[in-house]
C-alpha cells in the first residue's frame, strides 16, 4: 500500500485510486510513502540526492543554490522526487496543481515498479536511508576528531574519484551470491542472502587489473583508518547511485509511459485534459543537440508496445544501452526525427551533421556505454618498482577529457602518496599524462597495434 498519511484527504483518495489502477495494469511495487514539501525544500532534498540525512558537504550547498536559483528565475522546476528504498519515499511539491499531483503520483509508481524489478537495481541496498544516516554520523564524528578542514579536504579529493568504478561489478557480485544462495539448502541460506551480498561488494579486494579503482583505493591506499572509512562511504554511495546512471532513459521513459496511460485512462477530470497535455508535452519536449530521456524513453516503450513486445520483460532485463540496441532502428529514427548535431565552427550555431540512422544509433550507444563514464582501468600498482599507479583509458570512440583527467590524477596521486600515470589514444598516438600530486606532465608516442 502507498503511504498517504502526509497527504490531505483529497490527495489520499487520488493516491488510492491511482495505485489501484496501476496494480490492475500490471505494475508491481512495494510501499510508497508520499510526503508534501515546499518547492524550496524539494530543491534541498534533490541537492542531497533525495536523502535529507546525508553527510554535510559544501558541494550539496552549491547544488542547492543552483537548483533554487533556477526555481526563483523560472528556469527549472522539480515536480517530484523519489528514492529507491523500501519503503520508497516520494515528495510532492505543495504548490503543484491537483492535476500535477495526480501525474506525479502515477509517475512515482512507475519508478517504484522499475526500482523493484529492473535487474540493474537488484544489488542496491533498499535500506539506504539508514545507511546514509549512518554515513552522516561517521563523517560528523570524523569532523569532531580531526577537524572540519581536514575532513572536507579529504572528502573533496575522494569525491573527485567517485566515477572510477566498474558499472558491471555490483550485478556480477549479486549474481554470484544469488547463485551461491540458491545452491545452499534450507531457509538459513535465504535469510543470510542480504548479509552475504553486502559483504561481497563491501569488502572488495580489487587488485590490478581492475576497473573498480575506488574499491582498490578503499582497501589499499596508505591512509589513516578514518580516511579509509570515508573512502568506503564514498564508494558505497557512488555504487548506490550508479544504476540510475545506467537506466536514466528507461526509468524516466517507463514512469512517463505509465503516468500517461493511467491519467488518460480515466483519472483526469475533463477540465484537466488541456493542462495535462501542456505539462506532459513540456516534460517530453526536445531541443536540437539535447537528448531528453523522458521523450526518448517513452517513445521506445510505445514503439515496443506497437511491435507486440513484452514491456515488463524489457523493463526488467535492459539498461539504456541494451534497450537502445534492441528498439532503435531506421524506422524509429525517422519517426522521431533523431539527428546528429554538431557546432558549426564558422557560425557557432548547432546544426544537423548527420541524418543516417546507423550513425544516430551508433552515437547513442557510444554515449550510453559504460554508464556514460570513461572506461578507466588500473593496470599496475607498482610501476617501475616505485609503487606508482598506471591507469589505462580504453578508447571506445570517446576522447578522454584531459582537463578532468588532470584533476583526477592530482587527487589520486595525493591520496596514493606516489606518482600516477594514465595513457589514452588520440588518433595514431598514445598520449600519456602523469602527476605527482602538484604538477601535470604530458607526452605522446606512436600507437603500436597489437599483432
Amino acid at each position: 500500500m502507498a503511504g498517504k498519511t502526509e497527504l490531505p484527504p483529497q490527495l489520499r483518495h487520488e493516491a488510492t485510486r491511482i495505485e489501484r489502477i496501476a496494480r490492475a495494469a500490471g505494475l508491481d511495487f512495494g510501499e510508497v510513502a508520499f510526503e508534501m514539501v515546499d518547492a524550496r525544500d524539494v530543491n534541498a532534498l534533490a541537492a542531497y540526492g533525495g536523502f535529507p540525512v546525508r553527510y554535510p558537504s559544501w558541494r550539496f550547498g552549491m547544488d542547492f543554490e543552483r537548483l533554487d536559483k533556477g526555481r526563483q528565475y523560472g528556469l527549472s522546476r522539480i515536480y517530484e522526487l523519489v528514492i529507491n528504498t523500501d519503503p520508497a519515499y516520494a515528495w510532492l511539491v505543495r504548490t503543484n496543481s491537483d492535476m500535477e499531483q495526480k501525474l506525479v503520483m502515477a509517475h512515482v509508481l512507475g519508478h517504484a515498479d522499475f526500482f523493484k524489478h529492473n535487474v540493474w537495481f537488484q544489488p542496491t541496498d533498499r535500506r539506504m536511508l539508514d545507511r546514509m544516516a549512518d554515513h552522516g554520523t561517521r563523517i560528523r564524528r570524523a569532523i569532531d576528531l580531526h577537524g572540519q578542514d581536514a575532513v572536507e579536504a579529504f572528502m573533496d579529493s575522494a569525491l573527485v574519484l567517485d566515477n572510477l568504478l566498474d558499472p558491471f561489478l555490483p550485478l556480477r557480485e549479486h549474481m554470484k551470491v544469488r547463485a551461491g544462495a540458491t545452491r545452499a539448502a534450507g531457509e538459513a541460506a535465504g535469510a543470510s542472502f542480504e548479509a552475504v551480498r553486502e559483504r561481497a561488494l563491501g569488502s572488495s579486494s580489487s587488485r590490478p587489473p581492475t576497473f573498480d579503482i575506488l574499491g582498490f583505493l578503499a582497501e589499499r591506499a596508505p591512509v589513516a583508518e578514518w580516511q579509509r572509512e570515508l573512502l568506503r562511504i564514498v564508494r558505497a554511495e557512488a555504487y548506490y547511485f550508479l544504476p540510475q546512471r545506467m537506466t536514466k532513459i528507461m526509468n524516466e521513459g517507463w514512469a512517463s509511459f505509465w503516468h500517461s496511460r493511467i491519467l488518460t485512462g480515466g483519472v483526469l477530470d475533463a477540465s484537466e485534459v488541456v493542462e495535462f497535455a501542456d505539462c506532459h508535452s513540456g516534460a517530453t519536449a526536445s531541443s536540437p543537440g539535447n537528448l531528453n530521456p523522458y521523450k526518448l524513453g517513452i517513445e521506445m516503450f510505445r514503439t515496443a508496445e506497437e511491435r507486440g513486445l513484452d514491456l515488463f520483460r524489457l523493463r526488467r532485463v535492459h539498461n539504456d544501452a541494451s534497450f537502445v540496441d534492441e528498439i532503435v532502428d531506421e524506422d524509429f529514427v525517422a519517426r522521431n526525427a533523431l539527428f546528429l548535431f554538431g557546432r558549426n565552427g564558422r557560425t557557432g550555431r548547432t546544426e544537423v551533421v548527420d541524418r543516417e540512422a546507423r550513425a544516430v544509433k551508433e552515437r547513442l550507444l557510444l554515449d550510453l556505454s559504460w554508464g556514460g563514464l570513461p572506461q578507466i582501468e588500473l593496470v599496475d600498482d607498482d610501476h617501475a618498482g616505485r609503487g606508482e599507479l598506471v591507469l589505462r583509458h580504453h578508447h571506445d570512440g570517446r576522447d578522454l577529457q584531459l582537463s578532468h583527467a588532470a584533476e583526477t590524477l592530482k587527487s589520486l596521486s595525493r591520496l596514493w602518496g606516489a606518482s600516477v600515470h594514465i595513457e589514452t589514444r588520440e588518433e595514431a598516438n598514445v598520449r600519456w599524462m602523469s602527476s605527482d600530486g602538484a604538477e601535470i606532465r604530458t607526452g605522446e608516442r606512436p600507437y603500436e597495434r597489437a599483432s
